[in-house]
């Protein structure tokens, strides 16, 4: 189970991601994130670390972008339902 920290976290590396302006120990953190939450598969996370630095890894890090904004708008909605 992630923590707050790590769920705005995520937020502002998918941010960073997208704006093209992150590092590469951000984009490591961001898809470490991802893993913990159980949105990326071991094999899909060990994938990324394999292939880091090269296109592939960064076209895993781009479609980690899709996944990752689902994973919040989730967070976000069962967030809401516990305020009702």
């Amino acid at each position: 189970m992630m923590t707050m920290h790590e769920y705005r976290r995520l937020s502002e590396l998918g941010d960073r991601i997208k704006a093209n302006l992150a590092s590469k120990k951000e984009k490591d953190e961001y898809m470490k994130l991802l893993h913990k939450s159980g949105s990326i598969s071991q094999s899909q996370y060990d994938e990324y670390l394999n292939q880091q630095g090269t296109k592939q890894g960064d076209d895993l890090v781009g479609a980690a972008l899709a996944v990752g904004a689902i994973f919040l708008i989730g967070y976000l909605i069962k967030q809401l339902g516990r305020n009702d």
